[in-house]
């Protein structure tokens, strides 16, 4: 709150102002956190996905994305995983939570056999609930 001086006399008169300046701090604060946030909840690894008609489902807060690439080799995120230690890194990632959902994005080049040694692994570390990621499609395929 400001306050104004008069000439002469020891009476303040309140100024009834609002000062915006502190409003316009946090906004411009809040906009570079979501700036630089943003970026870092999307996965890079290119891929490319199969088309389904399916109703989409809610996206968890923090999904955790393993890719399947038409090499067959495996990314956890961005990062790329040996399929030795796909268990201990998933164990990492979810925090030894076993009823996480895993999200399997596979290409559409890498064949069921692949996918399945893929799916085996998971059960063997104990991750029960997996999640099929697929592009949508407006309509029949």
């Amino acid at each position: 709150m400001g306050m104004h001086m008069n000439e002469g006399g020891d009476d303040l008169q309140e100024a009834h102002d609002i000062n915006v300046t502190p409003f316009i701090d946090v906004m411009l604060v809040l906009l570079i956190i979501f700036m630089v946030a943003a970026p870092l909840a999307t996965v890079d690894v290119k891929v490319d996905l199969p088309a389904s008609t399916a109703q989409p489902t809610p996206r968890p807060e923090q999904p955790i994305y393993l890719s399947i690439k038409q090499d067959h080799s495996l990314y956890i995120g961005n990062d790329r995983v040996e399929p030795d230690l796909l268990g201990s890194t998933l164990d990492q990632q979810t925090k030894g939570d076993k009823e996480e959902t895993i999200f399997v994005r596979g290409d559409e080049d890498v064949d069921y056999g692949q996918l399945m040694e893929v799916m085996d692994l998971l059960r063997a570390a104990g991750y029960l609930k997996i999640g099929l990621v697929g592009l949508e499609t407006v309509g029949k395929p």
